[in-house]
């Protein structure tokens, strides 16, 4: 059984993972690294600044085992992202896929945060995959204002509640596509009653790691 090592900066995150790989990728092992204290230092002195004891994390999760990483956090994804090379294995920022996506159907995005950190990573992320698929892209930035003090305070239903209503302003404002930055917001893809897509990351980012862990290392 091949594994795939998960980098969360939130232990929230743990169950969504084991729900998406019961329901799609059951032959698939999860090992789950939290390492909270990543995000706290990226928020505080930017992404670069934990690139090292990124590294030392992913390195330790290769020797015990790992087939490929995921990182599901977006402020560092790219940052682990790098360290592919070095490790020997793929890793993934779990954003990816869903700002292939959002390209695909853009131009016209607005992201939506709830931290001021991913923003920065995810606009860059989201003009790279359209330079890659020779397209344009209009990207719009929000950060939901009271949703992170909803998330630390384990508001789940307040924070959900507040990125749906920010959704449908997106929409009523003119978004071709709403990419909800964060996969601590993937709930709220469903809540808003919105004609537009809107794309969260969980889903499509486990499926192309899963498809990572079987194929040819680097």
């Amino acid at each position: 059984m091949v594994t795939l090592a998960l980098l969360h900066t939130s232990p929230v995150h743990v169950p969504v993972f084991d729900a998406l790989r019961d329901a799609d990728h059951l032959g698939l092992a999860l090992r789950h690294l939290v390492h909270e204290e990543l995000l706290d230092r990226a928020r505080r002195d930017g992404p670069e600044a934990v690139a090292d004891e990124l590294g030392t994390v992913l390195a330790r999760a290769v020797a015990d085992g790992a087939d490929a990483v995921l990182c599901t956090c977006s402020t560092i994804g790219g940052v682990a992202e790098a360290r592919a090379a070095a490790l020997g294995v793929p890793v993934l920022r779990v954003d990816r896929p869903m700002a292939a996506a959002a390209v695909t159907a853009g131009p016209a995005v607005t992201v939506l945060a709830t931290v001021a950190s991913t923003l920065g990573p995810t606009v860059a992320l989201l003009t790279e995959e359209a330079e890659r698929a020779a397209r344009p892209v209009d990207v719009r930035t929000v950060v939901v204002d009271g949703a992170w003090e909803c998330f630390e305070a384990g508001d789940r239903d307040g924070y959900v509640s507040l990125i749906a209503a920010a959704v449908e302003r997106a929409a009523a404002d003119g978004a071709g596509v709403v990419v909800l930055a964060q996969a601590s917001m993937a709930d709220a893809a469903a809540r808003g009653a919105v004609r537009v897509p809107v794309l969260a990351s969980p889903r499509p980012g486990l499926r192309a790691a899963a498809a990572l862990c079987a194929g040819p290392r680097p």
